[in-house]
């Protein structure tokens, strides 16, 4: 992913954009999904959205001290949106387009931390501490499919499989 062509200013923006949206897709699959488990983590996914937007927001303003933080409604940076599904979108491609989310997140924090100089160091380090986390975001989501595609799997090859005596 090549971030030069773009400003810095654009780039904050699209960051603070994508973490507002994973954020709020995290709150709504986990306001809807009935697993205990898969809930909370939904909701550990959210907050650590919110604290990364949270930190963009704070270089926004070191940076462009009297700008108005607008989020705008498209980016010309290439980050694939993390979209809210429909109702009827299953819970497995919803998982799918989160990890692509994550793992775009990745090396989109991996390549705007190389925007800031040594000068910029605790933003540098802790961009690049972002891409880590988000990578680790993409495994959390990764788990979750694996077991429910395991899941469905017995469901489907071994009807079964859940009878009882």
């Amino acid at each position: 992913m090549d971030l030069k062509k773009y400003t810095l200013e654009d780039l904050l923006l699209a960051a603070m954009k994508s973490e507002i949206e994973s954020r709020t897709v995290y709150t709504t699959i986990a306001d809807k999904v009935k697993n205990g488990l898969l809930k909370d983590k939904l909701k550990f996914l959210a907050k650590e959205e919110e604290k990364h937007r949270s930190f963009i927001e704070q270089v926004y303003k070191a940076k462009f001290p009297k700008k108005k933080i607008t989020i705008p409604k498209t980016t010309p940076v290439p980050l694939p949106p993390l979209v809210m599904p429909d109702e009827d979108t299953p819970l497995g491609s919803i998982l799918r387009n989160a990890m692509v989310a994550e793992q775009a997140a990745y090396e989109f924090y991996q390549k705007l931390s190389e925007q800031f100089t040594k000068n910029d160091a605790m933003i540098r380090n802790t961009l690049s501490y972002f891409a880590d986390m988000e990578l680790q975001h993409y495994k959390i989501l990764e788990i979750e499919k694996e077991s429910m595609d395991r899941f469905e799997e017995a469901d489907v090859y071994w009807p079964m499989v859940h009878a009882g005596p």
